[in-house]
């Protein structure tokens, strides 16, 4: 975030919230009356987009940055933000963050409040910032990609909390069930500064939420700062030592650094055998082609960040 800031006129700007619909709950109701009492008011022109469900996110994003708003708003969790960054990165629109997920990493590494209060504070008095995004075969993320064994975790995951309910214990047995189910570890070549690095791994982590590897407990938080990746390549190969290294990993607790080989670069290639891999991003899936390009975009997507220049998210000691 190099470039100068600026104020934002609220008052003078056509604004769009985006939010995915959650038909019947109060929680969601009382957010949209929310809104209308207290943004749209202070907004030049006020609109609110809902899809119908979380996969319909990117294509509403990619159709409201196409209408000429000033600012869109991603009212959810990072799921949601990272849809709505990769539809505005590279345009001049603003892009606001109404954090409602569970962990919020994008909102706490902006500083803008892990709460719906401290965000509102943001979006009514908020200047200009421009950050930087990663980027994979063009597919924008906020806050990590991973290969392996993780992708496979958030899989087993869902059909777990599907069946039994979201709970600690439900994460934890899904780490289990995915271990056991998977049959080999990757054969991976990573490319960075022409030079060709060998990895057999059965789980690769490229982070860039400083906040997240912070509350990991691992290194490379300062150089993600500084607008580069840490990428995290796991050492275990076998069963049980990887399953401890993908729980911790896969909960955000006490993840040590001996578990992984560290790269710190903003652009890399990652290659391997298998063409078709599924890959987690921010939370969500997708299958991807190998190679694959992984890059930081410097200062491709305007934020609204405190016009005070304070760390909300400091201030409610997250």
């Amino acid at each position: 975030m190099q470039q100068k800031s600026k104020v934002f006129d609220l008052g003078a700007a056509k604004v769009c919230v985006v939010m995915n619909r959650s038909s019947g709950k109060k929680q969601h109701q009382a957010l949209v009356e929310r809104l209308e009492q207290q943004l749209a008011p202070a907004c030049g022109s006020y609109e609110l987009r809902q899809s119908r469900k979380g996969s319909d996110l990117p294509a509403l994003a990619r159709q409201v940055a196409s209408e000429g708003f000033d600012l869109v708003i991603a009212a959810g969790g990072d799921g949601t933000q990272s849809a709505v960054a990769g539809a505005l990165a590279g345009t001049d629109t603003v892009m606001g963050v109404l954090p409602g997920g569970t962990f919020n990493y994008f909102a706490r590494d902006l500083g803008v409040g892990a709460d719906l209060d401290s965000a509102l504070e943001t979006l009514l008095d908020g200047r200009v910032q421009p950050t930087h995004v990663g980027d994979i075969n063009d597919l924008v993320f906020l806050n990590n990609v991973s290969f392996g064994a993780y992708p496979h975790i958030l899989k087993t995951r869902e059909g777990i909390y599907k069946r039994w309910g979201r709970s600690r214990i439900a994460a934890y047995w899904s780490v289990m069930v995915a271990m056991r189910r998977l049959r080999s570890p990757m054969q991976l070549v990573a490319r960075v500064d022409g030079q060709d690095m060998q990895f057999t791994s059965a789980l690769v982590f490229v982070a860039h939420s400083a906040y997240q590897l912070d509350s990991f407990g691992l290194e490379g938080a300062d150089a993600i700062r500084q607008g580069q990746f840490a990428v995290l390549i796991a050492k275990a190969r076998q069963p049980m030592p990887l399953m401890r290294s993908a729980l911790r990993l896969a909960v955000g607790h006490s993840a040590k650094n001996s578990d992984f080989d560290l790269i710190i670069t903003d652009h890399l290639k990652m290659t391997t055998p298998k063409r078709r891999q599924l890959v987690a991003h921010d939370g969500e899936k997708t299958v991807l082609h190998s190679p694959f390009d992984l890059k930081v975009r410097h200062d491709a997507l305007k934020v609204l960040l405190p016009a005070d220049g304070q760390n909300k998210t400091e201030e409610q000691g997250a």
